[in-house]
């Protein structure tokens, strides 16, 4: 271990990678039971197919991150991503009267054309000279709009504290008071004030042992969380494990073979147009190249992995591995495997090194046996891992010059933009824009480069396009 991955070199030891590994899993293990349900609904075979490919693809991307770029970030079919592709299948199957398995397998084609576009941009080194257009300006504030989306995840999907659906939740309870609140829940509100005080105790664990230097401090807090949220179930009249009485540990690897593996329908592509083709095949690279871009910045810099000039060393083989994994995504039957934003949670156990990575990965890979025990880990308790590493990702304002408008409005916009839109790459991009301009009309245009703004260009183009 210490030959392969360089440990010592990077200030860390087995345990701590291996701890840090478990702790990015259990923030991101949601992601086996979400995909699926985004993009097959009630199809129990393609449910099972999307299931298989969404473990399987996360196992491959990390694995190649870990033994091929020996960085402790893990992937997996993105979010946000995973609903853009529903509603472009959703949209094919409605132009061609065709069936939604029909219309998935040509999103699928889509995904492979976008994987092997981002291969090769990366081996000839686009992506990274991309980067280096990205203004230090705008880099600074990347892993404090990371922050700022990874809480709002665990306030919103993970904890209902609120949801953007506007359903009544415990920020119902404070707005409209309890007897309102009491009123519109019901039987829900028992559970709702549960999976409140999992996400505080938790919360509150995390805090007190990072205080304390506790190593493991992240996946300690998710482990107390799960043990009060048991409790409450079962003194709520419900069963935690009920679930396991009846679960399959098979994994139905022929739904997959059936439904999805190597399913790519490129002739629905054709009847797209090439318009609408160019451009559903330029969103999925832009988002998905940003998105990317961004949480390998973000965490990298966060983790004290970058050099003075905010550049991470190895950048490109870790976008070789993300973009290879799109690919074998693609293959296996899901949209675009990219680097998740929960490898905060690792980097801030103490991960340094691939072999974080690469215990994530083997995680994913049992999961195709071992996925009913997963799902014992309660959304509440995860919550509380991203919030607090939200909350430790918001420090890098502290580098912001906020009396420099060229700095403080760009890195304010992107801190709203990506909780708001859950996409980092949007937030990057209107922070592009708003440097590009406020430098050029503040006398200082020369300080932007040709390809600055040809991304803020592109970012102009993407965000009013109606594709």
């Amino acid at each position: 271990m210490e030959k392969f991955f360089k440990l010592k070199q990077n200030g860390t030891n087995v345990k701590t990678e291996i701890m840090a590994g478990i702790a990015t899993f259990m923030t991101m293990a949601y992601i086996l039971s979400v995909n699926p349900i985004i993009l097959a609904g009630d199809d129990p075979g393609l449910w099972n197919a999307v299931f298989m490919a969404t473990a399987i693809s996360s196992f491959i991307g990390t694995f190649i991150m870990a033994v091929y770029a020996n960085k402790p970030f893990a992937l997996a079919p993105g979010m946000g991503l995973n609903a853009f592709f529903a509603s472009v299948v959703a949209g094919i199957a409605a132009a061609q009267s065709i069936s939604y398995q029909e219309a998935y397998a040509g999103g699928l084609a889509i995904v492979l054309f976008s994987g092997v576009l981002f291969t090769v941009l990366t081996i000839i080194k686009v992506r990274e000279k991309i980067v280096e257009a990205i203004p230090k300006t705008v880099r600074v504030g990347i892993p404090a709009g990371i922050g700022l989306m990874i809480a709002e995840i665990g306030l919103d999907a993970n904890c209902q504290i609120y949801t953007e659906s506007g359903a009544h939740t415990m920020l119902n309870f404070f707005i409209d008071g309890p007897s309102v609140t009491l009123a519109n829940m019901g039987d829900a509100y028992p559970q709702m004030v549960l999976c409140v005080i999992t996400m505080v105790i938790g919360l509150f664990t995390i805090a007190v042992l990072s205080h304390k230097n506790v190593k493991g401090s992240i996946l300690y807090g998710i482990i107390t969380g799960s043990v009060v949220n048991w409790i409450g179930t079962f003194i709520l009249g419900g069963n935690p494990f009920a679930s396991l009485a009846t679960a399959s540990f098979v994994p139905p690897f022929a739904d997959m073979f059936k439904y999805t593996f190597l399913k790519l329908n490129f002739g629905t592509l054709f009847n797209m147009g090439w318009v609408t083709l160019i451009m559903t095949i330029v969103s999925f690279a832009m988002v998905d190249m940003f998105d990317t871009i961004g949480t390998l910045i973000g965490t990298a810099t966060r983790a004290g992995m970058v050099d003075k000039d905010g550049n991470m060393p190895g950048l490109n083989k870790a976008m070789i591995s993300d973009s290879i994994a799109t690919v074998a995504g693609a293959c296996l039957g899901t949209p675009t495997v990219t680097t998740f934003v929960e490898s905060a949670t690792g980097v801030e156990e103490g991960g340094r090194t691939g072999l974080t990575a690469l215990t994530v990965a083997l995680l994913f890979l049992s999961c195709i046996f071992l996925a009913p025990v997963v799902a014992l880990i309660p959304a509440a308790a995860t919550s509380a891992a991203l919030i607090y590493v939200g909350v430790l990702m918001l420090s890098a304002v502290k580098g912001v010059n906020f009396n420099d408008v060229s700095q403080s409005v760009p890195i304010t916009l992107m801190l709203l933009i990506m909780p708001l839109t859950g996409h980092i790459g949007d937030g990057i991009g209107v922070g592009l824009i708003a440097y590009s301009i406020i430098k050029t009309f503040t006398g200082k245009a020369k300080d932007v480069s040709v390809l600055t703004w040809v991304l803020s260009a592109l970012f102009i183009v993407k965000l009013f396009m109606p594709y």
